[in-house]
């Protein structure tokens, strides 16, 4: 079987912590920004650090691009707000999370929210990253023609002719 990834491309997060107001928790986490490129930074380096709240790189990833998930893209796109999902991995240890996927696709994004600790998280998509994401659809996008199943009167399925 061969992969149908043709495109990555490569994104830094930003996660923030933030004290909490909870006798649960002393910080709550979530990914706050999505940026082109890969700095020089290494992973969870401190961008910015407040009274309540510290910012940290932390880390690159890959959105990665497939040809078979372009109606996904294509629907992501035209709603208007694209969003791009973060996803975070506990770790045992410090840091206390790993970046483990930045995808495009709302359908993996959606999957991912069902099981595990998982953090995952949705943020605007950089009109840039939009840009090459269309241009990828523009290139590899093909329409899968719609057809109904008709019953025959077994009750079974079956295709039109």
């Amino acid at each position: 079987m061969t992969s149908t990834q043709i495109v990555s491309i490569p994104v830094g997060v930003a996660v923030e912590r933030r004290q909490a107001h909870s006798s649960w928790v002393d910080a709550v986490w979530r990914p706050v920004a999505i940026f082109t490129g890969v700095p020089a930074a290494s992973a969870w380096t401190v961008i910015d650090s407040g009274d309540d709240a510290t910012t940290f790189y932390a880390g690159q990833a890959a959105i990665n691009l497939y040809r078979t998930e372009t109606a996904n893209y294509l629907r992501n796109l035209a709603s208007g707000s694209p969003l791009l999902w973060v996803i975070l991995r506990p770790t045992a240890g410090e840091p206390p999370f790993e970046l483990l996927a930045v995808t495009a696709d709302p359908a993996e994004g959606e999957a991912l929210t069902g099981a595990g600790n998982d953090l995952v998280e949705t943020l605007p998509m950089a009109p840039a990253i939009g840009a090459a994401i269309q241009a990828f659809i523009a290139e590899h996008h093909v329409d899968e023609p719609m057809f109904k199943r008709q019953r025959d009167r077994t009750g079974l399925s079956k295709n039109p002719e």
